[in-house]
């Protein structure tokens, strides 16, 4: 039996917040931890939660099918009070790896949004460097519908990229496989080396 999305369940933390008097409060999450190459994309949302205004749908991005992902990206962004998308380069994940690209992408995101949060909440169990109150959710992206929508907005703006780039370098078949390390995009490494956009601290057995 499929589960019923369940705006309550979703707004758990949320609704704790507001409780203790928090009004702005921020989802922030990332995407593109795990792949070869491309960017890591980090979004932060700050979504009104008045039950008129919430998006029915929202979810951990990878649970939420391609098509669906896109229309509710675009819904988020037209009813999000504030957000930012952020990328950090495979060159600054080379440099400082990808734990403090990924923390500097969401510090970046959250710093850069037009509305300064009360409160941020974090997928994972991550602490950022930003002068605000912070709670990190473990599987935040499928339980609080702030980092749900962070994580759909950050995935449909890094699989857009990604499909760009596979017009550069056709090879590698990014537009299917977004950067990670399937066996064909293996195979490409192999036979055609590295292109600029390949992480080279996460390509060096190849």
């Amino acid at each position: 039996m499929k589960k019923v999305w369940n705006a309550e369940e979703k707004l758990q933390y949320e609704r704790a917040l507001q409780a203790k008097g928090y009004r702005y409060i921020a989802g922030v999450d990332e995407v593109g931890r795990g792949p070869l190459a491309g960017p890591v994309v980090c979004a932060a949302v700050i979504m009104p939660l008045e039950e008129a205004d919430l998006i029915v749908g929202v979810d951990d991005s990878k649970k939420v099918p391609e098509k669906k992902r896109e229309i509710l990206s675009e819904e988020i962004k037209k009813r999000a009070l504030a957000y930012t998308v952020v990328e950090v380069s495979e060159k600054d994940i080379d440099e400082i790896n990808i734990l403090e690209a990924t923390k500097l992408g969401m510090k970046k995101a959250i710093e850069s949004l037009p509305i300064t949060p009360d409160i941020v909440l974090t997928d994972g169990n991550m602490t950022i460097d930003i002068a605000l109150p912070q709670t990190s959710v473990v599987h935040g992206d499928a339980l609080s519908y702030s980092i749900g929508a962070a994580s759909i907005v950050a995935k449909v703006y890094r699989d857009k990229l990604m499909d760009e780039f596979a017009l550069t370098y056709p090879e590698y078949a990014f537009e299917k496989n977004k950067g990670y390390g399937t066996a064909a995009h293996i195979n490409a490494i192999k036979e055609f080396g590295l292109c600029p956009i390949h992480r080279r601290t996460f390509t060096k057995k190849f």
